[in-house]
């Protein structure tokens, strides 16, 4: 395989919040949407409206941020059983994933509130977010998420950027061995996204849709 073609592999997902971003973000090229509400606070849940709305606009695959409230990531045992009833509708549309996670105070993934959102999701593919960031040891945490068979992880390597924690990124890039997917995040652009995948050898990015012209640059540097 040449390099272009590998190149090519490179899977670009566009966070978004409206139907237009959406439209936008395929027209573009890009592979994936992660649908979400109030990006600007970390992004929470959105309307069943807006994720029906999204489903039946687009013909892309739409991962949708399960998360209760901004803040931190230790939801309560009330707060869980609304994101696993959230998750039990979502899993009725077609073409949608999940995005969550929850943590403890100990600065561990909550495995048992894990379970039960990924027993909800029943086989819809499941993503855990950038929680992972905030723990204490995220690569032996990568080693639980494979073992639940949750597909993929959003991190910037626990850096602000995916730039500035480029190194773990690249760690846990090699910890996952292929059993789980590796999505790098984190201030990815068009004029530093080939640094990260040249550096990490990740195959999966994924960026806030800011402008159709920022998405569409960026969708071309991954590729090509």
């Amino acid at each position: 395989m040449t390099s272009s073609a590998r190149d090519r592999l490179i899977l670009v997902e566009a966070a978004v919040e409206t139907l237009e971003q959406a439209v936008a973000a395929e027209r573009v090229g890009v592979d994936r949407l992660e649908l979400c509400a109030d990006l600007d606070d970390g992004g929470v849940t959105p309307t069943f409206g807006v994720i029906e709305t999204v489903v039946a606009a687009t013909s892309l695959p739409v991962q949708v941020m399960v998360r209760p409230r901004p803040g931190d990531f230790q939801f309560s045992y009330d707060e869980v059983s609304l994101m696993k009833k959230d998750i039990r509708l979502i899993r009725e549309v077609q073409r949608t994933g999940i995005v969550t996670g929850v943590v403890d105070d100990a600065g561990s993934i909550n495995l048992p509130a894990l379970r039960r959102l990924l027993t909800g999701a029943e086989g819809c593919p499941v993503t855990f977010h950038r929680a992972i960031d905030t723990l204490a040891d995220p690569l032996a945490a990568l080693d639980d998420l494979a073992t639940l068979r949750v597909q993929r992880v959003l991190t910037s390597g626990g850096g602000r950027t995916a730039m500035e924690g480029i190194e773990q990124l690249s760690a846990m890039i090699k910890r996952a061995r292929n059993r789980i997917t590796i999505v790098a995040a984190g201030g990815i652009r068009a004029n530093n996204v080939r640094d990260v995948i040249e550096r990490t050898g990740v195959r999966e990015v994924h960026a806030r849709f800011e402008s159709e012209s920022q998405m569409r640059q960026l969708v071309e540097a991954a590729r090509y």
